[in-house]
């Protein structure tokens, strides 16, 4: 399953971790309205888990090469099962929004039913560049903002 997603997580990558960051960082109305054209072909569906919590946010430190906590992060959580399978469906997103966690979830749930992939794949691969690109975006401006001044 997750091979037939490979072109649409970009330079071949086929982590499954690297689709469900692309799915995290989806626009939101895109995220959940792709659910919902999923729900139907994916018959009942169990809710193992659906929560909002706190998770240590971890940095590295680049000088000392050491890991740290920065603090903790408020994320919503959903674990879902098709019914009668094996097959399971997780989302995860910061903020409090449940709805769009299940959303991902759904999704994630799909792609591994291998239901509708094309679709799953075409619609991973727009929102991996929609995120490209407002990456590209926002270090630009970062780069506008830099001051170069000589040492005497």
């Amino acid at each position: 399953m997750i091979d037939d997603l490979s072109g649409a997580t970009g330079a071949g990558t086929t982590s499954h971790a690297h689709w469900l960051d692309t799915l995290a960082r989806a626009d939101d109305a895109a995220l959940k309205a792709m659910a919902e054209e999923l729900l139907p072909i994916l018959g009942e569906i169990e809710v193992v888990q659906s929560r909002t919590g706190l998770v240590m946010l971890p940095m590295r430190d680049t000088v000392a090469a050491t890991d740290f906590h920065l603090g903790e992060v408020l994320v919503a959580e959903a674990h879902i099962r098709l019914t009668g399978t094996a097959i399971e469906g997780y989302g995860m997103v910061t903020g409090r929004d449940l709805e769009r966690a299940m959303a991902m979830a759904v999704i994630d749930a799909a792609a591994m039913a291998e239901k509708d992939t094309t679709r799953i794949a075409q619609f991973i691969a727009t929102q991996a560049e929609r995120s490209r690109q407002a990456d590209r975006e926002r270090l630009c401006a970062v780069e506008a903002t830099r001051v170069d001044m000589e040492t005497f």
